[in-house]
């Protein structure tokens, strides 16, 4: 159990560290663009290419995958409806609300949460690649469609997500783990080192909304936010649990990794993408701010009871 909070807790304190920047007026709101801009397109990719060129990608083609997946439709499917029908909402502010009641913290929460609980940080890397390789690059996709104001075209749709960072970054690094290819130490060294930046970058930012920012729940719909919060806590790791005992026969330790990573909280790079696109940057902020408080309690009875 030390894992999970030590995964929490370092997350927590560089948060802190952002929100005292803001309480202090040492950073402002100007700020927290700039460092989500640097996130978004020099240190995500950066990221995306060396932890996936070191990625076993043949780990996708697994039942962890089916459930994983059915994990993510589920919820998405849930909150899309509410989006259309109840609250009405854009294309743009729907995909970020999408994002943040499925789109799990896999790499700099999921993968020491792995590596302590489960014993295997590998375990992490179905949903990793899942949400890299073809989450991530169908939303951004949507929201550049939903930035230009317009139906795109059929060469708009195609080539827009490759013109977009993190997707390149993303299939590059998936390139070079299947093919088995090693980047020289000057051209790796440097995206290792600038790697580094996305994850502190994305907290500080985070930190600097959270105190600068609306109160919680303000500027949008406490419901949406109470819908989003819930799906992503309960609803996403009991279907994955669901399709992966019931479904597919999984059992044991594979059971606990399935489920355990479909519980871990929002990612916080969708309130990246949120403050990116100009969308939904509230009820991302806010979802991930729950989401990550209430995840512990979680985790730890999933543990408790499949452990």
């Amino acid at each position: 159990m030390k894992g999970v909070f030590t995964g929490f807790a370092t997350i927590g304190v560089v948060i802190a560290v952002g929100a005292l920047l803001a309480h202090l007026r040492i950073v402002d709101l100007t700020a927290q663009r700039v460092l989500s801009q640097v996130a978004f397109f020099v240190g995500s990719p950066a990221l995306m290419v060396m932890t996936l060129s070191r990625a076993d990608v043949h780990n996708v083609l697994s039942a962890n995958l089916v459930a994983t997946t059915a994990g993510v439709l589920v919820p998405v499917a849930i909150y899309a409806a509410c989006a259309r029908f109840l609250w009405h909402r854009r294309l743009g502010e729907g995909t970020i609300g999408a994002l943040s009641a499925a789109y799990v913290n896999a790499g700099n929460l999921g993968i020491p949460v792995a590596s302590y609980v489960l014993g295997d940080a590998a375990l992490v890397a179905p949903t990793l690649l899942l949400q890299l390789i073809v989450l991530q690059p169908i939303a951004l996709a949507v929201l550049d469609a939903d930035a230009l104001g317009r139906s795109p075209s059929f060469v708009q749709l195609v080539t827009r997500p490759f013109r977009n960072p993190l997707t390149v970054g993303s299939l590059i690094g998936v390139l070079l783990s299947v093919t088995g290819w090693t980047l020289p130490d000057f051209v790796g060294a440097p995206l290792e080192l600038l790697g580094g930046v996305a994850v502190p970058a994305m907290l500080i930012a985070y930190g600097i909304a959270l105190r600068l920012g609306p109160g919680l729940g303000a500027a949008g719909s406490v419901a949406e936010l109470a819908t989003t919060s819930l799906l992503k806590l309960i609803v996403q790791p009991l279907v994955a649990y669901a399709v992966a005992r019931f479904a597919l026969g999984v059992e044991g330790h594979a059971l606990l990794a399935i489920v355990v990573t479909s519980a871990l909280p929002t990612a916080q790079n969708i309130f990246v993408h949120a403050t990116r696109y100009d969308r939904a940057t509230v009820l991302a902020r806010d979802t991930i701010l729950i989401t990550t408080m209430g995840s512990v309690p979680v985790i730890l009875l999933i543990a408790a009871l499949l452990g």
